[in-house]
């Protein structure tokens, strides 16, 4: 789950399979008791209807604990950070940086580094169609030395120059085709 809409579906699944919970947050959800078997089979089962799919082991959680924090810090900061991206990864999940890098590349098939640039493309994207931000401000607020450096980044993760994409969300079926 990397948004509001994402947290509300699953609220919903869990409502119509009947399951009570106290919070959904991105990646995961707290119920108020032990749900059964049933209704663990049901609720993967609705998850991978919408595009989720349920964490069910202790490696998987901890790439899911480091993915939520970095779309966390991506998505929804503003703030610099104040030590390293490695440091603050490393500290965020409580383990080493360079083990983590090869779990998350063996689970997920791609780099932190290459995760955290596609969580970047994708709040840039989001800043694009639904923001008139200037293309100078966005990559100040995403942290890239300068426009053109966000440009390029952007032209080679997704095939369009940040203007054309942004020239693309008067066409809802041009955008989402690149999504």
């Amino acid at each position: 789950m990397v948004c509001d809409r994402c947290k509300t579906t699953v609220e919903s699944e869990l409502n119509k399979i009947g399951i009570q919970y106290d919070t959904v947050d991105i990646g995961e959800v707290s119920t108020k008791e032990k749900i059964s078997s049933e209704q663990l089979l049901q609720l993967s089962a609705a998850m991978l209807k919408c595009g989720f799919e349920l964490i069910d082991n202790r490696r998987n959680e901890l790439i899911e604990k480091l993915k939520n924090s970095i779309i966390d810090l991506k998505h929804y900061s503003d703030e610099d950070l104040k030590i390293g991206f490695t440091e603050y990864v490393s500290l965020m999940v409580d383990d080493n940086f360079i083990s983590l890098n090869k779990l998350f590349a063996e689970i997920k098939g791609m780099t932190i580094e290459k995760f955290v640039i596609r969580q970047k493309i994708e709040k840039i994207k989001e800043m694009l169609v639904y923001e008139d931000t200037h293309i100078d401000q966005i990559a100040l607020k995403m942290h890239y030395s300068n426009s053109a450096a966000l440009s390029s980044q952007f032209k080679r993760e997704t095939g369009l120059s940040p203007s054309h994409f942004r020239q693309l969300r008067h066409s809802p079926t041009n955008v989402s085709a690149i999504n």
